[in-house]
């Protein structure tokens, strides 16, 4: 919201790694524009007009690689649009006909792969079948290679000039030339933070979907310790 000088930037880099992310990723980039949307209505309408070009084309995509339940997240999102009058009734209502399309059925449900949106979501959810041990230790190898563990990055983010958070030191800018080099540090210092973000925010969901995987597995392994410790003590009186 700070940035709203190079929302288009921001946008176009969020439309990029949208269309690059996994299935499982692809909500949670909705969910992050619909953030910074309301957040701009209110703040300042750069990033609500920005948005707004690649939202059909977002929306299309998402609902072609999502299921039922999925799309009923998505058409949450565009009712409180409609509430809040984020956009135009018309233009809503283009974006909800695209979730009405048919689509071919997923291998994987959008319940194996989001999250319930709750912070108590493994106490709450339904035990599902538990993971193939191969598959559980895949997840665990993959999140060593995770973007908060992205060194390089964060240097490169901690590195970056006070000029570019400090709007204030913008007042010593005395010529084209220097405010035309800040503004191009700017749009990369923009582009860099959104793919982290975007790195993150997918990063998060691995490790929920890891915790609920280790969770179904931990339920397994003490059933089958149970099962195992009933029939020693059956045995016992034989």
């Amino acid at each position: 919201i700070h940035h709203r000088k190079h929302s288009k930037t921001i946008v176009l880099v969020w439309h990029r790694e949208l269309k690059k992310a996994k299935p499982s990723r692809k909500l949670t980039f909705l969910y992050l524009a619909n953030d910074v949307i309301q957040n701009s209505k209110k703040k300042g309408p750069e990033f609500t007009k920005d948005f707004a070009p690649v939202l059909v084309d977002s929306f299309s995509h998402v609902s072609s690689e999502s299921d039922e339940n999925c799309k009923k997240h998505l058409e949450r999102v565009l009712a409180i649009w409609q509430e809040r009058m984020v956009y135009e009734n018309n233009f809503i209502d283009q974006l909800k006909q695209l979730l009405s399309t048919e689509k071919k059925a997923k291998k994987r449900t959008f319940e194996q792969i989001q999250e319930e949106e709750d912070d108590d979501y493994l106490s709450n959810s339904t035990p599902k079948e538990p993971p193939e041990t191969q598959d559980l230790i895949k997840s665990l190898q993959e999140l060593e290679n995770a973007a908060s563990g992205d060194a390089a990055v964060r240097q490169k983010i901690a590195s970056l000039p006070p000029e570019v958070q400090d709007v204030s030191l913008l007042d010593k800018i005395t010529d084209k030339d220097s405010a035309d080099r800040l503004s191009k540090t700017v749009d990369e210092a923009c582009m860099l933070l959104a793919d982290y973000n975007g790195r993150l925010a997918a990063e998060l969901e691995d490790r929920k979907q890891l915790a609920r995987m280790l969770a179904d597995f931990i339920r397994s392994q003490n059933e089958i310790l149970a099962e195992k410790e009933h029939k020693l003590e059956v045995r016992k009186f034989f």
